[in-house]
């Protein structure tokens, strides 16, 4: 979301000076006859991502806005903050085992782009790794004068040593792919002189062997989704063209997208999987055999397999599902069916359960070792590691020994390898890093590393608190503040909030918000509103299309909890949020003004009567609706920010954050609201990065950058222009 090369601090100001410009964001007067409804034909030109007249917008707005956020007194100081945090070479090295190796991508402040590096396992786990750059990201982008950002690599097992690496160019989720090889590493590693090179698109490349690949890709006309993925998979061999592939599998343009996938047991045996995915939430696979067959799982649209352990395939379902002759399971059920059953056609192979939650409870993510299966498990909030095996004919389990107040995760695991790295973070502790081991001491749990204290925790106290939402049901929110705080409604307080496609907000440790916020007297909020999975996928379907009006009743029921517990006020009271969290947002600006001071508007989607034919949009209809169905865009418009900003009405300075890279969510939506807001002489400030893409991760610098910028806008507004 926040790149610039444009314009950078000082020379903001300067610039805007030198040209008369204001020191406050440029908008026209505003017009008490202008309408409800936006002038969308007069905004349309800024749809248009590279066109002259949108991008001359954008740079208006940007050099008016950084002018203001730049020039502010505490600025300087946040970002040098912000870069050292950034950058700080401290960090956790999270890495990827692969036999006597960890891999590990790094970026720092020698290093913007970024190091894609190994080291032997034994110096790695002896806290002192011995680094061996593979591939230098900033040499390879001055040397071929190209913004590559590094999207991650996929190499062959068991050897590892033949590579696929993602590039994109400036963060997009397109990117070219790439062969490179380490096979006998030194001066032998690099790109492979007429290997494998993929154009740009949103590709998704698997190793077959060797000499094959797997790629699901822009095949040309008529290859590509409605969302603007591929749904054809092909057979690429080593030395063919992309018009010689030989496709395996076809989905329909319909459906959100088609991927190639593998699946591996802990013997190594590979099959390879066609992932059909119908809508956003729906999903079909099918094992591709090698006589030109297909074979489909016979399991339910709305789960998801996890991977092998032994000859059984590890499920979550997201609905209830009956196979037959068996018996019923439920929505967040952990399952085992027998993958040999499956391979021999069986409709309905013996499935086994190994864990129900609760209703407060729900499984995060399951990983899958050698030796166990290891899942995150959320209960109220707070999410722990549990261990699941079966050597003994039964499932047996027990939690890894990790803190309980804060989130445990599982941050590498493979099934060829009986260890795994685990990690543990909070609100108040920084992240650490663990190696588990299943076997050695039958279970030893041994610290790696620990990110350094950013801000002074002992000064703190973590709290968690409960509101009733519109409809009786309650709604968890984190308070995190200082211990001697007053309950006068006086202090600065920064609400977070997602509230979608079952993503869940856990406790987790930001030395930015640390320092840039909880050190300079705020408090942070972090609310689990529905839309998101912290209590299972019940959580998420409460929210879902015609019903999303709950979520953003949840939020603002967080928000009112927060000023009758005196914790803050709506003068002192701003919310963040990007992506869905955008449209959260944009929905809070224009349902209840009133409520707040400041608002962080992040690569937003806030045009809901367009946001199905804008980039990527089309894949989230099943998580917003149809605008083409009149039930469903009768409802998307009652919640549209776009359209509902009232020209009689007062609304706070609004901050919107967006990116000229980012080919998920399209930024006319940031530019059209902006342009909207300025029609009607609504303040706001606007930022518009050109690289990043929607993660905005392209450099560390352009990171702390934005994170300045964002902290300097919420204490503009909250705390009294300090």
């Amino acid at each position: 979301m926040e790149h610039w090369v444009e314009r950078c601090g000082w020379l903001v100001a300067t610039v805007a000076l030198l040209l008369g410009c204001s020191s406050e964001p440029r908008m026209k007067n505003p017009d008490s006859s202008a309408s409800l409804e936006p002038d969308d034909a007069a905004h349309r030109y800024l749809e248009e991502v590279e066109g002259e007249a949108a991008l001359a917008q954008v740079r208006s707005w940007n050099q008016s806005s950084l002018a203001v956020l730049e020039g502010h007194p505490r600025f300087k100081a946040f970002y040098e903050a912000a870069l050292e945090i950034s950058t700080s070479k401290e960090r956790i090295r999270y890495g990827t085992i692969r036999s006597e190796y960890v891999y590990n991508f790094w970026q720092d402040e020698d290093h913007e782009r970024g190091l894609w590096r190994r080291a032997r396992f034994e110096t790695y786990a002896s806290g002192q790794p011995e680094w061996e750059t593979l591939l230098d990201l900033d040499q390879l982008a001055r040397t071929e004068n190209a913004n590559w950002v590094y999207k991650g690599v996929s190499c062959l097992p068991p050897e590892y040593v033949d590579c696929l690496v993602s590039l994109s160019d400036g963060g997009k989720d397109a990117v070219r792919i790439r062969e490179f090889s380490i096979r006998g590493g030194g001066a032998n590693v690099g790109f492979v002189t007429g290997g494998f090179d993929i154009p740009e698109a949103k590709t998704t490349a698997v190793w077959e062997d060797r000499d094959t690949l797997l790629l699901a890709t822009d095949w040309g006309a008529e290859t590509l989704t409605t969302s603007g993925y591929p749904f054809v998979v092909k057979r690429l061999k080593r030395g063919q063209s992309l018009d010689d592939a030989t496709e395996v599998f076809r989905g329909t343009k319909e459906d959100v997208v088609v991927v190639p996938a593998p699946m591996e047991n802990a013997e190594g045996h590979r099959w390879m999987i066609a992932v059909r995915g119908e809508t956003f939430f729906t999903s079909s696979q099918h094992v591709l055999g090698d006589d030109g067959t297909t074979l489909q799982f016979p399991t339910p649209k709305k789960s998801t397999p996890h991977g092998l352990y032994g000859d059984q395939l590890m499920l979550t379902l997201e609905e209830d599902w009956q196979p037959a002759g068996q018996a019923l399971f439920r929505q967040g059920d952990l399952l085992a069916l027998t993958w040999s059953e499956l391979l021999a056609g069986n409709p309905s192979p013996r499935t086994e359960l190994i864990f129900r939650p609760s209703a407060r409870q729900a499984v995060q993510g399951v990983s899958i070792t050698r030796e166990e299966v290891l899942v995150g498990l959320a209960d109220n909030v707070a999410v722990k590691v549990m261990a699941w095996s079966n050597k003994t004919g039964s499932w047996q389990s027990r939690a890894l020994p990790l803190p309980s107040s804060g989130t445990s995760s599982v941050a590498f695991a493979s099934q060829r390898e009986e260890k795994a790295l685990v990690s543990f973070e909070s609100f108040l502790s920084p992240d650490s890093l663990y190696l588990w081991n299943a076997v050695q001491d039958t279970g030893s749990m041994r610290l790696l590393q620990q990110l350094p204290a950013w801000f002074d925790a002992s000064a703190h106290v973590v709290e968690q608190h409960e509101v009733a939402s519109t409809d009786g049901v309650k709604v968890p929110y984190f308070v995190v503040r200082r211990k001697d705080l007053r309950f006068d409604g006086e202090n600065p307080t920064l609400m977070y909030g997602y509230g979608g496609f079952q993503l869940s907000q856990m406790p987790h440790y930001s030395g930015a918000i640390g320092k840039l916020w909880l050190d300079q007297g705020g408090v942070y909020v972090l609310a689990n509103i529905r839309g998101g999975g912290e209590f299972g996928p019940a959580w998420h379907q409460a929210g879902l299309k015609v019903r999303r009006q709950i979520i953003y009743d949840d939020f603002i029921a967080v928000a009112e909890d927060l000023i009758s517990r005196r914790i803050t006020s709506p003068r002192r009271l701003g919310a963040m949020g990007g992506s869905n969290g955008g449209l959260l947002m944009g929905v809070m600006y224009t349902q209840r003004p009133d409520l707040f001071a400041a608002i962080v508007c992040q690569v937003p989607l806030l045009d809901m009567l367009r946001f199905h034919t804008l980039l990527a949009g089309a894949s989230w209809m099943d998580e917003y609706g149809n605008p083409d169905v009149p039930e469903e865009a009768a409802f998307l418009r009652k919640i549209s920010p776009y359209h509902n900003v009232d020209p009689a009405r007062s609304y706070p300075e609004i901050y919107f954050e967006t990116s000229t890279k980012d080919d998920r969510v399209h930024p006319g939506h940031a530019r059209k609201m902006a342009k909207r807001l300025e029609d009607l002489g609504k303040p706001f400030l606007y930022y518009e990065n050109i690289d990043g893409g929607h993660a905005a991760g392209a450099n560390q610098r352009e990171t702390a950058r934005r994170m300045a910028l964002e902290f300097t806008y919420l204490t503009r507004a909250l705390m009294g222009g300090t």
